[in-house]
């Protein structure tokens, strides 16, 4: 249930972009200043006005966020109060990862992988091994025999790939099933009515329907020559960045794109039921807050977050006025990455010319059936006899979308 100063808050901030909208909308497709009525003073004037209501949307809208979180705690902490004893701490579930005071300390990936049966008892299984030390003799000079020793620093460049920007947006719980089952409210007919004494009752009606969103499995493996597993720390490091990597950008596009044909999860722009909004002869800043309206009034919800293709983001960071004014801040700020005071999540892995707004925080979820596991052998096809380890990875996991009208796309930006 919502407190006061967060139900004010939200208020303030709603009655603030309507304001910033009826001024775009007066502007025009062409963002012509001189169409504004309701600012006075030039073009100039009018977008630092504009800036500054933007400005104020921003930071109302941190407010909204950080109230949002003490609300969420606080409900957390009452459930808990009222739970008794054998309870968990506020935003907990028993047995699961998400307590705030966690009993065991969690170990990385690369120690996980070292310290695993399969890596330590590796070498057993390839025959004995024997060592011999040599006592050297002769005197060697760096012409006859080693070159002053090089030292590399450790650092190695990661290859130019898409980095993870969507897979924050999604609250996180976890399962022990091979699906997430849950009941949908179908129908929702309220007939309450004032009623005179003696009257009779208006009939309402619900209806459940039951969902389900399966568990799927996200997999890779790299080979790796025994000699360079024995450089323990190295392997460590790089495996402990890489494999984790590349399971969640597999996932932070399976969020968005992917089919719902097995093995694929459903991303949120597949899924049946969520919203259109065509930007037209709208500029996307228009098209955007409409479909944030979509959701309000259609879904029910308050939206969260924008995620834009960063070529799509770049064209409204270069939005001008029709006299050639920034309308996001000149070149030489930085220029807030929010729309309406909306965080803006920048992926390529977004179709081009398209956005997604929605209420990523209420209905959608990211349930992990088994978190990142690892596992080393030799046995894979001919790798015994060539002196080498498969380590594969892999991640199951279910993404949840509970109310699709939650969540708009945005098209032809």
């Amino acid at each position: 249930m919502p407190f006061p100063a967060l139900e004010e808050a939200t208020a303030r901030l709603e009655a603030k972009r309507q304001e910033l909208f009826g001024i775009f909308e007066e502007a025009g497709p062409d963002l012509d200043m001189s169409l504004i009525k309701s600012l006075d003073g030039d073009s100039a004037v009018k977008v630092a006005e504009i800036r500054k209501r933007n400005d104020e949307i921003d930071a109302l809208a941190k407010d909204v966020e950080d109230l949002k979180a003490v609300n969420t705690v606080a409900d957390a902490a009452r459930k808990w109060r009222q739970a008794g004893p054998g309870r968990v701490e506020p935003g907990a579930e028993p047995g699961t990862a998400g307590s705030l005071a966690r009993q065991v300390e969690e170990k990385s990936f690369g120690e996980l992988f070292t310290d695993s049966a399969a890596y330590k008892g590796r070498q057993g299984q390839n025959g004995p091994e024997a060592r011999l030390d040599v006592d050297v003799k002769a005197l060697f000079s760096t012409t006859t025999g080693w070159l002053p020793e090089t030292t590399r620093t450790g650092r190695v460049v990661d290859f130019a790939t898409r980095p993870i920007q969507v897979l924050d947006l999604i609250p996180g719980n976890t399962t022990s099933q091979a699906a997430i089952v849950y009941m949908e409210e179908t129908l929702f007919t309220n007939a309450a009515a004032e009623t005179a004494e003696g009257g009779v009752y208006a009939e309402s009606a619900l209806q459940l329907t039951e969902q389900n969103s399966p568990v799927r499995k996200i997999a890779t493996f790299i080979p790796v020559t025994d000699e360079q597993l024995e450089d323990e720390q190295q392997a460590r490091g790089y495996l402990n960045n890489r494999l984790p990597f590349m399971l969640k950008q597999r996932l932070d596009a399976q969020i968005l794109v992917g089919t719902g044909i097995a093995p694929n999860l459903r991303g949120i722009l597949n899924t049946v039921g969520i919203q259109t909004q065509a930007k037209g002869t709208d500029p996307t800043p228009d098209a955007v807050y409409k479909a944030m309206v979509l959701a309000q009034v259609n879904g029910r919800s308050m939206p969260n977050a924008v995620v834009m293709h960063p070529l799509d983001w770049q064209d409204v960071r270069l939005l001008r006025t029709a006299d050639g004014i920034y309308i996001w801040g000149s070149p030489s700020e930085a220029g807030p990455a929010r729309l309406w005071g909306l965080p803006v999540a920048q992926s390529d892995a977004i179709t081009l010319n398209t956005g997604l707004v929605g209420d990523f925080a209420n209905f959608s979820e990211l349930v992990t059936r088994r978190g990142v596991d690892v596992q080393v052998s030799n046995s894979h096809s001919t790798y015994f006899v060539e002196g080498k380890q498969a380590v594969r990875a892999d991640v199951r996991v279910a993404l949840v979308v509970y109310r699709p009208a939650a969540f708009v796309t945005v098209t032809g930006i």
